[in-house]
């Protein structure tokens, strides 16, 4: 499974950027996805992720009512709409994917994902 992050940038404080990862086909559909992120020196954390194709979306609440997560299924796509950005969100972004469901509380630990893209770099410019 080959996963390819796209979309990052630099932006400025309150501004919008979308990021994409584009996945095999064969994987996409039925199988959770996820973006998780990391900050220079800090730790790789969890940004927002479905259990399922198809199911419930969970998101970080730090970027809750800022970013939305989704994808489209036919063009085996996963994307992340992301608003009023903050210099806090600067970090590398990276889409992963897993097979089979999770539950609301497993979707957002890193060690549950098998196959991770390369990231795309999102600065944000106070």
């Amino acid at each position: 499974v080959q996963l390819q992050a796209s979309g990052g940038g630099v932006v400025q404080a309150g501004g919008s950027l979308r990021l994409s990862c584009a996945s095999s086909g064969r994987f996409f559909s039925g199988n959770g996805m996820a973006w998780f992120r990391q900050a220079p020196g800090k730790e790789r954390e969890f940004v927002a992720g479905d259990t399922r194709s198809g199911g419930s979306t969970v998101y970080a609440d730090s970027v809750k009512g800022r970013f939305t997560f989704s994808r489209d299924n036919a063009k085996t796509t996963l994307f992340l709409q992301m608003n009023s950005l903050q210099p806090d969100d600067t970090a590398v972004y990276y889409c992963a994917a897993r097979s089979g469901s999770l539950s609301i509380r497993a979707v957002s630990n890193a060690g549950n994902y098998y196959y991770w893209g390369q990231g795309t770099l999102v600065t944000v410019s106070s």
